[in-house]
């Protein structure tokens, strides 16, 4: 049975997307290493979110909750990926030939070496450093204890070094998620969907 959403519920679910979709996308583009799909997958997220916006914005940590749907469908989508890896080499090679600011090879060899980590190493290294988020935040947001947090960044950062061969990895990650992409239509895509939402049955 359908309930009717208030208007209070859709006006707070609009200012919870402003506030953290630029997050959740920069997320899920360093999680997945896509830029172009990171829109889509954030939007996903807060669409799914908007569905059962009544238990979420009843949550301790709605936000911790959202960046949970993301790492899931990012994990969902890189498992698809691993059966058309000619398909990704040849996205990344693309990428770095049309790269032309100096800083943006830079920001494609971070995307890569995380590409490399298994997902929940790259999961807590992007959490802990490009997010700045606390290990009790990210073990919230994963669903892992604090302890995997601590075990997996650790092993995750090591990694990347090796990768990356420089002991800068942190500051480098960081930068990385400044260069995720800028909101697209799929912020408008969303709006259109959630936007005359109140109101109606659901």
């Amino acid at each position: 049975m359908g309930t009717v959403v208030d208007d209070a519920a859709s006006v707070e679910f609009h200012a919870f997307f402003e506030r953290h979709y630029a997050e959740l996308s920069r997320l899920a583009h360093l999680l997945t290493g896509e830029a172009d799909a990171a829109d889509d997958l954030a939007a996903d997220a807060l669409l799914a979110l908007w569905h059962r916006w009544d238990r979420v914005r009843a949550a301790d940590h709605p936000v911790a909750y959202a960046r949970g749907v993301v790492a899931n469908l990012a994990r969902t989508r890189i498992r698809s990926a691993v059966r058309e890896r000619r398909r990704v080499a040849l996205f990344w090679s693309q990428r770095e030939e049309k790269a032309e600011n100096p800083d943006v090879a830079g920001v494609v060899d971070v995307q890569e070496a995380l590409r490399r980590l298994p997902f929940r190493k790259r999961a807590c290294v992007v959490l802990r450093h490009a997010f700045d988020l606390s290990e009790k935040d990210t073990a919230l947001a994963l669903g892992i204890s604090v302890g995997t947090v601590k075990s997996q960044t650790s092993k995750g950062m090591a990694e990347l070094q090796r990768l990356l061969g420089t002991r800068q990895a942190p500051l480098r990650v960081h930068a990385a998620a400044m260069g995720a992409p800028p909101r697209s239509l799929a912020v408008e895509s969303l709006a259109d969907r959630t936007g005359d939402a109140g109101g109606r049955n659901r």
